[in-house]
């Protein structure tokens, strides 16, 4: 029975692909195109299409304050195609799209490279993985068969006729046939056109077809053969030089043509074998075998490399021929803490990794990852810095003013081109389960994996004693902060009312000390004076006195109310300052009583009873027996230290 389900599976996807294969002549395809047009689309057209087919969702940041903060007023569009491989590069993938959809309208950048430039493991390659896995899944397109190159049948129409088959077909005819096909035409049909036998094609990686791939070539053995074909020199006793059957047009933009041709690690290469590029952009031909005559090319032209490369590379003013024929698109590393954390649960999700993660992990290693791509700033340290990239509003210090993220980045533009990588994250990880004693890694194994792949990784001293600094005192003291705050939650019963009431309380007191009213007591009815005891109670948890708490309390009630007249839900993590303040006035209530009865070796029943019901909240909050303890030895040992 079991043979029987894979015979039908098989059977029913060859019945559906049957459907899908067309064959006819350039008649028959004359009357599908008068149909549907859009079938006679260009590469770039095509691929614009695959791209935005599947829908882009519209942010107006103007209605999102975390990303208004990120992106000041931009407007932010998310392609669906991507949202589930890429994470925090949106202004990358827009850039991506307005060049296809750019050259969708025939103009420059149609004849361009589209060239992405970044550090190792950015994104780059996986970009293009995704370009071509689109092509790959796309529908079949229509060439001629037996074509070389797959190429649009419409070719075959003589020039003095074109104009009017674009009048009755609605579209516009670009190209000439290939010394191939102009031979078979002749020789094989006679010169009837419309007798030449049309077929449906895909486009296939491995298949080299619509899709071709062209590796660093060995410099000292380059051979422009890779990339435009060459003569069969078995057919040279059979047929003159000039015959268009010595020739095999097998080379990378042969194979890419109507698809897509990859440059890996393009600058690798000397800058003569790149001269193809010349044509194959701006002329849109390129040259053929031999002696024989150009070839049209209808192919998106895709590059990476290194910026090392770019840099050698654009330095040199000999290559201003081809440096004019690039689009460059900067890939950085991802610098919002937020999207970090989503690339490795991507991973992880895709690997075999089976092992329990504690809370804060993944969160701590892609805080390493992000500060470690930070450039140094006068105005506020990596840490701070990192929190304003993912969103987070900061006031600076004694002062009510918001730290300018535009300011932070006209620092330093070259910002995420340098640090580590995903892959260097992810191997940290991968040690620390291997070193692991049980099948459950925490914050604490990471870090020191992480330290052990600093010290062995082959970097400069001072490199070297940068990141160890970011980790044993940085990441270190945040990573306490983060567990005080996680115990205490575990601490306190109803942890979020009791931040709501506190919350709502300030703003109430800060409302009426702003306007100078007075507050009506809910259960007496009776007119207080504003609390500023309790008011200052709250603000000294962020350092801030004096006059500053006068404009804090300002801040907070305009902020407040313009939430208000948007509609904005209104809670004690709506202003990230307040927020914090609050919750290190928690921390701060219950700090004694979490040092005492964590650190106690032997407990009367009521601290028991405390120490339990606190390990119940904490595995409810995801940690499992084994990280919970660990977790909690360690507080015990760091936190609350006398």
């Amino acid at each position: 029975m079991v043979t029987n389900n894979f015979q039908a599976i098989i059977q029913k996807d060859r019945q559906e692909r049957k459907h899908k294969l067309w064959e006819g002549t350039l008649l028959d395809y004359l009357e599908i195109i008068r149909e549907k047009p859009q079938l006679a689309m260009l590469a770039h057209e095509r691929m614009y299409g695959l791209l935005a087919e599947p829908g882009v969702e519209i942010i107006k940041t103007e209605d999102h304050p975390r990303l208004r903060r990120i992106y000041g007023n931009d407007t932010i569009k998310r392609y669906k195609f991507f949202e589930f491989d890429f994470f925090g590069i949106d202004k990358v993938i827009m850039d991506i799209i307005r060049y296809f959809h750019s050259a969708t309208m025939r103009g420059e950048e149609s004849r361009q490279v589209l060239y992405l430039v970044g550090p190792v493991g950015s994104g780059k390659s996986s970009i293009m993985e995704a370009l071509k896995r689109a092509l790959e899944s796309s529908n079949p397109i229509f060439g001629l068969k037996g074509c070389p190159m797959r190429e649009e049948p419409l070719h075959l129409i003589p020039k003095h006729l074109r104009r009017q088959f674009e009048e009755l077909l609605g579209v516009r005819i670009e190209g000439d046939l290939c010394p191939v096909c102009r031979y078979r035409l002749i020789h094989e049909y006679g010169g009837e056109y419309e007798r030449f036998p049309v077929q449906t094609v895909d486009f296939s990686i491995r298949g080299r077809q619509g899709i071709a791939v062209v590796p660093p070539v060995d410099p000292n053995n380059q051979d422009a053969s890779v990339l435009v074909g060459s003569v069969d020199i078995s057919k040279m006793d059979l047929y003159p030089e000039d015959d268009p059957r010595v020739l095999s047009l097998n080379g990378a933009f042969n194979a890419g043509n109507r698809g897509l041709v990859e440059f890996i690690e393009i600058f690798k290469n000397d800058v003569e074998y790149l001269h193809t590029i010349i044509t194959a952009t701006q002329e849109k031909s390129i040259p053929s075998p031999g002696k024989g005559p150009m070839i049209y090319f209808d192919g998106i032209i895709l590059a990476h490399s290194n910026e090392a490369e770019w840099n050698k590379f654009k330095s040199d003013h000999t290559n201003e021929a081809i440096l004019d024929r690039i689009v460059k698109i900067e890939v950085p590393y991802c610098l919002e803490l937020d999207q970090e954390v989503k690339i490795y649960q991507k991973i992880l999700k895709k690997s075999n990794f089976k092992a329990h993660i504690a809370p804060h992990t993944i969160e701590i290693a892609s805080m390493f990852a992000i500060m470690s791509r930070l450039s140094p700033s006068n105005k506020v340290d990596s840490l701070t810095k990192m929190r304003i990239y993912n969103g987070e509003e900061i006031v600076e210090k004694d002062s009510t003013k918001k730290v300018d993220i535009q300011e932070l980045r006209d620092e330093s533009y070259k910002e995420g081109l340098s640090g580590v990588s995903t892959r260097f994250i992810m191997k940290a990880i991968d040690n620390a389960l291997s070193e692991a004693h049980s099948d459950c890694i925490n914050p604490i194994l990471v870090m020191e994996s992480l330290i052990k792949a600093v010290r062995s990784t082959d970097m400069s001293d001072e490199e070297k004693k940068k990141l160890l600094g970011l980790i044993q005192e940085t990441l270190k003291m945040e990573y306490n902060r983060i567990l005080e705050k996680e115990v205490t939650r575990a601490f306190i019963h109803g942890y979020q009312e009791q931040a709501e009431t506190l919350f709502n309380n300030y703003l109430d007191h800060a409302e009426a000390y702003v306007n100078k009213t007075r507050l009506k007591d809910k259960n007496t009815g009776e007119e207080l004076e504003p609390d500023e005891k309790f008011l200052e109670s709250i603000e000294t948890q962020l350092g801030i006195t004096g006059t500053a708490a006068k404009g804090f309390r300002s801040d907070v009630t305009a902020y407040m109310f313009a939430l208000l007249r948007n509609r904005s839900k209104i809670d004690f993590k709506s202003y990230e300052p307040l927020k914090e303040a609050i919750e290190k006035k928690l921390i701060a209530s219950v700090r004694e009583l979490s040092r005492v009865v964590t650190q106690a070796r032997v407990r009367d029943p009521e601290q028991s009873q405390k120490y339990d019901a606190m390990v119940e909240a904490m595995k409810n909050n995801g940690y499992c027996d084994h990280c919970c303890n660990v977790i909690l030895k360690y507080a015990a040992n760091n936190l609350w230290k006398d």
